[in-house]
Formats: structure tokens, sequence, C-alpha cells
């Protein structure tokens, strides 16, 4: 009788393990196969990051004074350097930050803090984007330029928009 208790336990167990085999080989397979599924779409995701990031690097570049050609020769013609142009307007724009007083360009009151311009984007020969903050309030600005026939850059705001934190 134990001779057989053994033999039917050691069946047992063999069925067991062939059993525990089989399925952790099918659970493998299902793994492995998910696995190569998210690869995949990990490919497909990164390619679409890749593509949109393309296009966006594109829009942005579609409005800026260095790569209007129009723009610039306008700005060559006047005998103006557009590099130079671009280092005097920025240069200007952020020494109208102070220490104790709001930027003059920013029609606004800062509430926090002083308003500060912190970001910078010539459009073309004229147009200028910029962005203000106090570091909690923000907002855009958009600024227009003339750099008279003595060489005075003359700026001016022409519209002003405030976000408020949610």
């Amino acid at each position: 009788m134990r001779k057989s208790l053994l033999l039917y336990l050691f069946v047992f167990t063999a069925l067991l393990a062939v059993y525990i085999y089989v399925s952790g080989q099918s659970m493998l397979k299902s793994k492995e196969e998910k696995i190569e599924q998210l690869q995949e779409d990990l490919i497909l995701a990164e390619q679409k990051v890749e593509s949109l990031s393309s296009d966006a690097q594109g829009q942005q570049e579609a409005f800026s004074l260095v790569t209007n050609e129009e723009a610039l020769s306008y700005l060559e013609n006047r005998g103006l350097d557009p590099s130079e142009v671009i280092e005097k307007v920025e240069s200007e724009l952020i020494s109208r930050n102070k220490a104790d007083a709001d930027n003059d360009l920013v029609p606004y009151e800062g509430m926090d803090g002083h308003f500060r311009i912190n970001k910078i984007k010539l459009l073309n020969q004229k147009w200028i984007l910029a962005s203000f903050t106090d570091g909690t309030y923000w907002g855009d600005l958009f600024l227009t330029y003339e750099i008279g026939e003595d060489r005075n850059l003359e700026i001016t705001t022409q519209e002003a928009l405030l976000y408020t934190p949610n």
C-alpha cells in the first residue's frame, strides 16, 4: 500500500510539474507577445512625436525674423545687420526691466512683484511678441518697433493680454 501511495504521489507530482510547465510556457509566450506589441507601439509613438516635433519646429520658424526673407531684405536694404537688430531690440526690452518697478512696456501693475519681460520673439522688421510675469501672474505683449534713420530704436506696446492663475 505504501508503494502504491508513493507511486500515486509521484504520478500526481509529475502531472502537476507538467501542468505548471505548460502553463508557464503559455504565460511566457503571452507576455512576450505583449512586450513585442508594446515595443511596436513605442516605435510608432516615437515616430509620431518626432513628426509633431518637426512640424512644431517648422511652425515656430515660420514666424521669425531669422527665417523671414522679406524682413531680412528690408533690414539689409536699410543698411542694418539683422543680427544686430535682434540683439539691439532684445537688449532694449530686457534693459527696461527694473529691480524696483514694472517694465514700462507692460500696461499692468505687478500684483505679486514687478512685471518683467522674460521671453522675446521678433516676428519681422516691425513686430515683436513678448511674454511677461511677476512670478505669479503672466501675460503676453504685442509690440511694434521702428529703427529711425539716426539708428534710434522706438518700441510701442500695441496689445497686452494678462492671464490669471486658476
